[in-house]
């Protein structure tokens, strides 16, 4: 996030829209992802209009990219490493989207119109690209290192879970949202026992005799 304090002619493109980006989501929850949603956003910090139409280019896609950064970066400020550190990993993934979704609590009319945008056919791309970045965003938050297949593997069932969870979270109106926890609770629970069978899978395979090896030996005996 860009501090408050900088003089918004000294922003960049990049921190124009950083900075706007939360302003915008509170105001497209009446107009919508809209110009008059940014413009009204640019008045409130005094940044040109025509300054901040340069920046969003891209529109209303471009206007919900960056208020799910500030919201990732949100998330993260709210769950530091030393943190997430004391946590196991079951409860650092739940943290992070509780987190991730107490963030866009007080914007869910602006989340509901940006899924909406999102699920049009010309922006499915962006909509995966979006959602990859977040659950991303978490696994490494969370110290997930994985290079190989599980690097996919974990992020494909997060963001299954978190678009599963946002369903619930948008018409949730108990208390503290008490029901899309539970949802979540639920949900990781699935995650956690794939991946602990996952692991067994692996760990049985890896003791089994290698049949190239067998092979190989009846090639080339051992003398």
């Amino acid at each position: 996030m860009t501090d408050p304090a900088t003089d918004p002619a000294d922003l960049t493109l990049d921190e124009i829209r950083l900075r706007l980006a939360p302003a915008i989501a509170e105001n497209a929850a009446f107009d919508g992802w809209s110009d008059a949603a940014r413009d009204y956003a640019a008045d409130g910090e005094n940044i040109d209009r025509d300054v901040a139409a340069l920046a969003f280019e891209g529109g209303p896609v471009a206007m919900i990219d960056a208020w799910f950064e500030t919201v990732d970066l949100d998330m993260m400020a709210a769950l530091p490493p030393e943190t997430l550190a004391a946590m196991k990993i079951r409860q650092r993934i739940t943290a992070l989207v509780e987190a991730r979704l107490a963030a866009t609590a007080p914007h869910r009319e602006a989340l509901r119109r940006a899924i909406a945008i999102l699920a049009m056919p010309q922006n499915l791309a962006t909509a995966s690209r979006l959602g990859w970045r977040s659950v991303d965003t978490m696994w490494r938050a969370a110290g997930d290192t994985a290079t190989d297949y599980n690097h996919y593997t974990k992020r494909a069932m997060l963001l299954a879970v978190y678009g599963a969870t946002i369903t619930v979270f948008l018409d949730d109106d108990s208390e503290d949202q008490a029901d899309t926890r539970a949802f979540l609770g639920r949900r990781i629970d699935g995650i956690m026992r794939f991946e602990k069978a996952k692991a067994g899978i692996v760990r049985r395979a890896s003791h089994r005799p290698s049949l190239s090896r067998f092979v190989g030996r009846l090639r080339y005996p051992v003398v």
